[in-house]
């Protein structure tokens, strides 16, 4: 990954400042971040979401708007209609010097300009918003206490996250006539809202009035404790891989380098993030996903362990051989739940082991039959159940060889 320092013009006239940040091979797509209000383009949230994204070789521009970190110009002279047309003349900045955006994430008040900018980007395909307002006006809460100075006076001077702010008459006259509403409705693309239910800046029943306005496709996952910012790495981190793994399947896909062939069935491609000490993208086939480790040991918790992703293959593995059998034999079976556990015992304790000194590993498999079936068929389907792949594979000797691969050019 490298990061690359860029300015482009704004609206106005004034320089804008970026950051650049390109995958370590050719980007197969890229993305457009925008940061919350008042803040800018190097919080942490900004710089993780664009190390996941990466990850995934997509590149990605953010910039600090008028007036804000490296970007010239003033504060008070900009609006959410200004800041969403620097939005969109990002995306021309990126249409001629590397690709046009395909996929917007916006944070805050940026969430809300990037659902108001996206009609405006063509190529877009996707939108990710986090922990966005409904209605942008719900920005002026920050500042309830001055309002009326600003509005008999033309400005006023507010604080923001303990700093001052001036903020004229015009941004708040600008940001009542927004028919945000109306661009979400119509927004006809996929859209991820990732919220946290405590928010205490923007509340989560902006992310229901999101959710409920825009058409599907549509997605919406918690942030559980986050704050409204993600100051803790962790909760960045994992709000970074899950719009990394959403987002790619909404992407064009990555194509394999020259001279490379597409990976052969039943090959499965683990990679370091980038996010987190331990977050890892696994990738099956065409389908993603996202291992790691709970914070308790310090990993980050975005996904489940690699005892988990274990215990997984094996439940699956077991409640699709009941259903072929069942389905061979034609009988009435329902549904199947498999519950997995795993942990670590003394040999000593068990009784019909081989292992007689030391530690063993032990899992327990507990499967619930729902459907018409008597006390044969049942005690039948616990038996097939000791007959799938997996379990055979966990039971028999394995070989497993590791060599180091080259390295890429």
């Amino acid at each position: 990954m490298t990061s690359q320092k860029v300015t482009f013009t704004s609206t106005g006239g004034e320089a804008l400042a970026g950051r650049l940040d390109l995958p370590d091979t050719a980007p197969r797509a890229v993305a457009l971040f925008a940061h919350c209000f008042t803040c800018g383009k190097d919080v942490v949230a900004a710089s993780r979401i664009a190390t996941a994204l990466n990850g995934l070789d997509i590149a990605v521009l953010r910039f600090d708007f008028t007036g804000l970190g490296e970007s010239d110009g003033e504060f008070a002279n900009a609006t959410f209609s200004s800041n969403v047309a620097d939005l969109v003349k990002a995306a021309d900045y990126l249409r001629t010097t590397l690709a046009a955006p395909s996929l917007l994430v916006g944070h805050s008040l940026g969430g809300a300009a990037v659902l108001a900018a996206a009609e405006r980007i063509p190529e877009v395909r996707a939108v990710a918003t986090i922990g966005a307002p409904a209605d942008p006006a719900h920005v002026t809460d920050l500042f309830a206490g001055d309002r009326s100075e600003i509005e008999t006076s033309g400005e006023a001077t507010v604080q923001l996250a303990g700093r001052p702010f001036r903020v004229r008459r015009e941004f708040l006259t600008d940001i009542a006539a927004q028919p945000q509403h109306e661009r979400i409705a119509a927004l006809d693309r996929p859209l991820l809202v990732l919220h946290a239910p405590g928010d205490l800046i923007v509340g989560i029943d902006n992310a229901r009035e999101i959710f409920d306005t825009a058409r599907h496709p549509k997605s919406f996952v918690s942030l559980d404790d986050a704050d409204h910012l993600l100051t803790d790495r962790g909760d960045a981190a994992y709000a970074a891989t899950v719009i990394a793994a959403w987002a790619d399947r909404y992407l064009p896909s990555t194509p394999p380098p020259d001279g490379d062939t597409p990976a052969e069935p039943g090959t499965v491609v683990v990679t370091d993030t980038g996010t987190g000490r331990f977050t890892q993208r696994v990738t099956a086939g065409k389908h993603l996903m996202i291992a790691d480790e709970p914070r308790s040991v310090g990993g980050d918790d975005a996904g489940p362990t690699p005892y988990g992703l274990l215990l997984a293959a094996l439940g699956t593995c077991t409640s699709m051989t009941i259903r072929m059998y069942a389905e061979r034999k034609g009988w009435s079976l329902r549904s199947t739940t498999v519950t997995m556990q795993h942990d670590r015992i003394h040999a000593e304790d068990c009784a019909n082991c081989e292992t007689q000194a030391g530690m063993l590993d032990r899992i327990r498999r507990e499967v619930r039959l729902d459907g018409d079936l008597d006390d044969e068929q049942r005690a039948r389907l616990l038996q097939i159940a000791d007959k799938c792949p997996v379990h055979r594979t966990l039971r028999s000797e394995i070989v497993i060889e590791t060599t180091e691969a080259q390295a890429a050019p």
